[in-house]
């Protein structure tokens, strides 16, 4: 682990303290996982902005899937 020293304005930083200690964890091991969780929605993000430009370039046609729709199990009827 390395330290870095962060500039931070006094109301996150008691935000911070106080869910810090909410949560019986450190300010370090809080933010840590903020921006675990932050870097981790920013992919997610990513790949659904490339899923939804895939298929605004190659649209779905109308019967694309009614080749399976034989092969669906809706339980018994």
């Amino acid at each position: 682990m390395k330290t870095i020293q962060m500039t931070l304005d006094e109301d996150l930083i008691k935000a911070v303290d106080r869910l810090s200690k909410q949560l019986h964890t450190s300010r370090s091991a809080f933010t840590r996982k903020a921006l675990r969780d932050a870097i981790s929605r920013y992919n997610v993000e990513q790949l659904e902005q490339q899923h939804r430009r895939g298929y605004e370039q190659n649209p779905v046609s109308a019967d694309e899937f009614s080749v399976w729709e034989e092969e669906q199990a809706w339980g018994e009827e």
